[in-house]
């Protein structure tokens, strides 16, 4: 009998402890209520945002002028160095002069003799008017001596016209640098003949410093620039011109000077349907060669009230629209339509459809979707510009 009451105890006991372990191990009732999904988030702040346009471009000389002969003749001498800078107004070549200094001396002495001519008419007819005064000389030998002192003026003028073109082809014997700037090859030496106004340069100068980047805009954007800046988002310093910028190479790397935008083309590029615009940059160390292709970056100005979006937060519809996932008070997740003006390094520039302050889902996007609860998790990490 005693083994046996110890046996119920021991059952009893055993029951107990199952029931407790039971109890235990069975999860409290589910209140019906999906948990929210923890997201990261980003507060927004509207902000001016530097509109920088991305362009292809190409460096132009500065200035650039052929050298070609005014006369003929051979060349005498050559005064320069291939590829060294030159100064206006410095003499580069010499053609033989002597034919043109001939030419010149057979004018001069042309010139006095008509000279000579001329005052010898003009003291005749001044004697026959004294003449004419007592009738002491016919009417036609007064006549014919204001006929004779007309002659010999116009003869004198037009010697005078011979001694001026003598002279101008002298100097025209010394060929000068008609602008300042680095000169290149020769294409003609000493002894070969030239010929007035050929069609090939005897060399060129290029003027390096500064120099010229011609970029090109689609028209497109241009009409899309304008609005911007009429509509009153986009600000401009009216007291200067749009700087800009260029990149040189594959390498991406920077050109350390700055230039500002000169003018723009009245007309579109019928192929290509793009604009060209002219900067003017500084060139003191000729890094800038004519002809290198370059990236303009035209700063065009600050737009207003921007917001500066994560790439990966934003996602498109079927039919291209931009969108992406804010937070609502009630920590809901609400889709939102975008307006984008361009895109800026990682981050695009929207400048309608969000509102300053408003929480937007930059990660776990792949869980979210519209009416969902979402745990908002701020980000402490900006856009990157």
């Amino acid at each position: 009998m005693q083994h046996l009451t110890k046996t119920v105890l021991f059952g009893a006991i055993f029951l107990g402890l199952m029931a407790c372990t039971e109890e235990t191990a069975t999860p409290p009732a589910s209140s019906g209520q999906p948990q929210a999904m923890p997201v990261e988030t980003l507060t927004l702040r509207a902000q001016n945002v530097d509109l920088i346009e991305e362009m292809p471009g190409r460096t132009v000389a500065y200035r650039k002028a052929d050298l070609r002969p005014q006369v003929d003749g051979i060349i005498e001498k050559r005064n320069f160095t291939e590829g060294a800078l030159v100064e206006a107004g410095q003499q580069l070549y010499l053609i033989d002069p002597a034919i043109y200094q001939t030419t010149l001396d057979s004018a001069l002495a042309e010139q006095a003799r008509l000279t000579s001519a001329y005052e010898l008419a003009k003291r005749t007819r001044t004697r026959f008017a004294d003449l004419r005064k007592n009738n002491s000389v016919s009417k036609d030998d007064y006549d014919n001596a204001l006929s004779a002192e007309a002659q010999a003026k116009a003869a004198l003028q037009a010697a005078k016209a011979q001694v001026k073109q003598a002279e101008i082809n002298l100097r025209f014997t010394k060929v000068e640098a008609p602008i300042s700037g680095q000169i290149g090859a020769s294409t003609f030496t000493e002894g070969a003949l030239v010929i007035a106004r050929q069609t090939e340069a005897l060399a060129t100068i290029t003027q390096l410093d500064p120099i010229y980047v011609d970029i090109t805009q689609a028209g497109s954007k241009l009409l899309h620039l304008r609005e911007t800046i009429k509509s009153g988002r986009l600000q401009q310093n009216e007291n200067s011109k749009m700087s800009v910028s260029i990149v040189l190479g594959a390498n991406g790397k920077p050109y350390e000077h700055k230039g500002t935008l000169e003018f723009s083309d009245v007309t579109v590029n019928e192929t290509t349907g793009t604009v060209r615009l002219r900067a003017v940059f500084p060139n003191p160390d000729k890094v800038l060669l004519p002809g290198m292709f370059v990236k303009g970056l035209v700063h065009q100005g600050a737009l207003a009230n921007a917001f500066l979006i994560p790439q990966n937060s934003v996602m498109r519809r079927p039919d291209g629209t931009p969108y992406l996932y804010a937070v609502s008070e009630d920590n809901k997740a609400i889709a939102k339509d975008l307006t984008i003006e361009k895109s800026s390094g990682k981050n695009w520039i929207v400048i309608d459809g969000v509102k300053d302050g408003e929480q937007i889902i930059i990660n776990g996007l792949q869980r979210v979707s519209p009416g969902m609860d979402v745990m908002p998790m701020p980000s402490h990490s900006s856009p990157a510009k």
